[in-house]
């Protein structure tokens, strides 16, 4: 059996819940995309495009797939044989659908129950409007009851699904049977025995423990009867005893003076059942692999869903990638389209993707605004999809799951007196460089800005043949058509260029561009050489 839990579930342990900003790659904590490259290829815009999701525990999973996408091609292939058993079979869809969305009403009590900070009184409704926290009034009774019976409806809707024939499917659902199967689960289900800080289900009391059974509900029966018992109790002792002494007066006073203290006693109850028994209990319960690898596979469910739902509102061709298991990259796609521009270009461009072993090292040139930059994007965007087991926009596609991706592009926010564009740029291809492995995608928008053209060239050389060598899958967008027939001398690299006919036509074709076109594009801005001498004609004559 694969593994195909994740290292970092979505139930968080500790005293707050799991956010996307926990799940977003930072410059310390970061898989196979660093912080850099998530957000130079635009990953929070394809989250927002294939989110289809319908509970809080699916988005982060999808968000988390995105910003942490597996390595595995084993897991990776489980995965896809479990979205296009859905695909092709609606009354699974149907019944999972149904499953997420019968259980989604109930999931915010869970992060209620497990994360809320319980301040007292009777009022127990919503929580306050604080962002940071979330309180509620009352003791946590409500949420215990709405949380832990999500936790139920978890169990028992998994138990009404007839078995799917995906591995992937089977073992999400056996790990949701398997909390039902937990002692957290028994705790959560109730009833609880509680004595002493220790608690026991059900099953594990014995008749003679002295545990008492917690009732989540402020108004107790046994210290009810009692109280009223008491009460009654002093009245008839007055009545029936001292008759010398006017019950109408001195019991009935008396009765007068404890009424006030039985909502005393409720209360201190409250506090003591928050303090020594829910906020104890739901401590166990964020704490339990059980439960949270449970809400792993519900959120992965959903994510599965969210991903069939993207699937079917694609228009044109869309294609689940064959996943291979190699020690290079390769990614190979068929009439691929830009995940994020079909939705606002009905008639994008396709172009084919060809990163293989004789096309390693991939050099595309060509006049601004022709593409270059969309189409790297778009290698990227759709590496990332085929990566987390989703369609992507082709006709057909194979790849091999990337270690690292890495997106370079020009970051001007970044420089300092003591280290100018040149320095920065180099220092974060060195980054990447020295991390990057055979499995590695990277893509280089120019190389060694902000120096000479000489030592431009000679930087640009030995860095794209250091990626050559290493392995990496390389794309490099240049103007610099003399670096690439220098390294088309030594049969480095694979050489596309932006089609031109009257304009850009978006294409990629086979060779390299030796005319930059930038006096059209000064043209269509309006500042040309033309546009320059007129402007200063004007500013002439009327001095």
């Amino acid at each position: 059996m694969i593994d195909i839990w994740r290292k970092k579930f979505i139930l968080s342990d500790s005293d707050r819940p799991t956010t996307v900003e926990d799940l977003r790659p930072s410059e310390a904590d970061y898989e196979a995309l660093d912080l850099k490259t998530f957000d130079a290829i635009e990953a929070e815009a394809l989250f927002r495009t294939i989110d289809r999701t319908h509970t809080e525990a699916g988005r982060l999973t999808l968000y988390r797939s995105l910003a942490r996408p597996t390595q595995d091609a084993a897991v990776l292939q489980q995965k896809v044989n479990a979205l296009r058993e859905i695909a092709e079979n609606p009354a699974l869809f149907d019944a999972l659908a149904k499953y997420i969305d019968s259980a989604a009403p109930l999931e915010k009590s869970l992060k209620h129950l497990l994360y809320g900070e319980f301040a007292g009184g009777l009022a127990t409704e919503e929580p306050s409007s604080r962002a940071d926290k979330l309180e509620f009034g009352g003791y946590g009774y409500r949420q215990f009851q709405d949380g832990t019976q999500f936790a139920i409806e978890l169990v028992e809707g998994a138990a009404q699904i007839r078995q799917p024939q995906s591995a992937y499917l089977r073992t999400l659902l056996d790990a949701i049977g398997g909390f039902g199967e937990s002692r957290i689960f028994a705790l959560m289900k109730g009833p609880v025995y509680s004595s002493g800080g220790k608690f026991r289900t059900k099953k594990e009391k014995k008749p003679f423990d002295l545990f008492a059974r917690f009732r989540p509900t402020l108004f107790k029966i046994l210290p009810t009867v009692l109280f009223f018992a008491a009460s009654y109790g002093i009245l008839f002792f007055f009545e029936n005893f001292m008759p010398q002494f006017s019950a109408s007066y001195i019991g009935y006073g008396i009765l007068a003076l404890t009424a006030p203290v039985f909502p005393i006693i409720l209360l201190a109850m409250g506090v003591s059942d928050r303090d020594s028994i829910i906020y104890p209990l739901r401590k166990q319960f964020r704490e339990s692999p059980e439960l949270a690898k449970a809400l792993d596979a519900f959120g992965m469910i959903d994510e599965l869903l969210s991903f069939c739902r993207y699937g079917q509102a694609l228009s044109g061709d869309k294609t689940l990638p064959e996943i291979v298991d190699h020690k290079t990259h390769h990614l190979i796609v068929r009439k691929a389209r830009n995940p994020l521009l079909i939705n606002n270009i009905p008639d994008y461009v396709p172009n084919d993707i060809e990163l293989d072993a004789a096309g390693r090292v991939l050099i595309i040139t060509g006049p601004n605004s022709g593409g270059k930059t969309a189409y790297c994007k778009t290698i990227v965007q759709i590496q990332l999809l085929g990566q987390i087991g989703c369609y992507i926009p082709a006709t057909e596609g194979r790849l091999v799951p990337a270690e690292h991706l890495y997106y370079q592009v020009p970051d001007p926010g970044q420089l300092s007196a003591a280290m100018g564009r040149f320095g920065h740029e180099l220092q974060r291809t060195r980054e990447i460089f020295f991390n990057s492995t055979p499995r590695s995608l990277v893509v280089l928008d120019e190389l060694s800005e902000g120096t000479t053209f000489e030592e431009k060239m000679t930087i640009s050389e030995y860095i794209l043949k250091g990626f050559h060598k290493l392995g990496a899958s390389t794309l490099l967008v240049t103007h610099n058509h003399e670096l690439c027939e220098l390294l088309q001398q030594d049969g480095i690299g694979r050489y596309l260029q932006v089609e031109f006919l009257q304009g850009p036509t978006h294409r990629l074709i086979p060779g390299i561009s030796k005319v930059s076109h930038a006096d059209r594009v000064a043209s269509a801005i309006g500042f040309s050489r033309q546009d320059v001498e007129a402007h200063l004609d004007k500013q002439g004559n009327g001095l």
